[in-house]
């Protein structure tokens, strides 16, 4: 496993409205850390099962874009695509793994300062401090930051931010005791980062409203999952203790 080989990850379901610009945005990334001496970089975009013409139109953009890489897979959800994308990473070689959502509410320029500090933190996330996507948003981050306290009995400002740089080293780690299909994964990997003293950092990012298509997560379905994440997060809780 090569140290300075990154993998951008990003799942994407219905994005045809915003894919090229997040491509294009994300990919200039892709290029400077191309031609840092040592490092290699790929964009890799998992298609989960979309109604529309997001695959096809990534697939048109690997003509200008060389180390994109888009897949197609049957649709799963949020979190086993995210984990299908890190164990593609990890398989692929990668020294660290860069998650992000294909929605446009992250800024590529703030992923620098966590690329810097690669060497000193294993785990890095964004604080999505200054959010613009709506209350019932920002509601359900304070809920999940109460549910892990109850549930893993430590402190995690923003749990589910999808920005974030992990050393692929430990993230093996920490996705042993997260089930495969586990919808709640950067909650449940935030947590578990937390509870074994990894060495981590947040830092405060902005978070745009999205900048097209819907949301497919509504505040009911937000609910529904609430409650599976509870089993699900006490079956994690009797991994760790084995």
């Amino acid at each position: 496993m090569e140290s300075d080989v990154l993998y951008i990850v990003m799942p994407a379901y219905n994005e045809e409205a915003n894919i090229e610009k997040v491509v294009v945005q994300w990919y200039e990334v892709v290029t400077k850390i191309n031609q840092q001496e040592g490092a290699k970089c790929k964009l890799l975009i998992a298609n989960d099962g979309s109604k529309d013409k997001t695959y096809e139109m990534m697939q048109r953009l690997t003509a200008n874009y060389p180390d994109f890489e888009p897949i197609d897979k049957p649709n799963s959800g949020h979190g086993a695509t995210v984990l299908y994308l890190y164990r593609k990473a990890i398989e692929a070689g990668a020294g660290y793994v860069f998650q992000t959502d294909s929605d446009g509410q992250t800024n590529p320029d703030e992923f620098w300062q966590m690329w810097e500090n690669r060497a000193q933190y294993d785990f890095q996330i964004g604080d999505r401090s200054t959010r613009e996507d709506g209350r019932d948003r920002i509601f359900v981050t304070k809920v999940l930051r109460f549910v892990v306290r109850l549930m893993f009995g430590v402190y995690v400002q923003d749990a589910n931010t999808p920005f974030r740089l992990m050393n692929t080293e430990r993230l093996i780690a920490v996705m042993r005791v997260i089930p495969p299909d586990f919808f709640l994964c950067n909650v449940a990997i935030s947590a578990i980062a937390v509870k074994w003293n990894e060495r981590c950092k947040w830092y405060p990012i902005t978070f745009k409203p999205r900048q097209g298509g819907v949301n497919s997560i509504n505040f009911k379905r937000i609910i529904k999952i609430g409650w599976k994440a509870l089993s699900d997060f006490r079956m994690i809780n009797k991994n760790l203790k084995k």
